[in-house]
């Protein structure tokens, strides 16, 4: 059994088709500390409950896009481009 995951071009599909990119978080300055970019690529935060990552739509369009998603329950609360506010639609071509 699959849950469904709602690519914000293709709609909601089997979550098979798509890659986990991970917890997005905020890059550090390129004058940051090495801590810091060591922080950035090895921690995660991993909640129980809402988080926001990055999705891949492997076998659909091929975009990456962000989620919100409540990891207790795999419940899918919006998803949408990046660079864009939550309920815009797509990047401008």
């Amino acid at each position: 059994m699959t849950f469904s995951v709602p690519c914000p071009n293709c709609g909601d599909r089997p979550a098979g088709e798509f890659s986990f990119g991970g917890e997005s978080s905020k890059r550090p300055a390129p004058e940051a500390a090495m801590t810091d970019l060591a922080r950035y690529f090895f921690f995660r935060v991993n909640v129980a409950g809402v988080q926001t990552e990055w999705i891949y739509h492997r076998d659909g369009c091929r975009r990456w896009f962000i989620a919100r998603r409540d990891t207790r329950s795999n419940r899918f609360l919006e998803t949408y481009w990046p660079g864009a506010r939550p309920g815009d639609g797509p990047p401008a071509a």
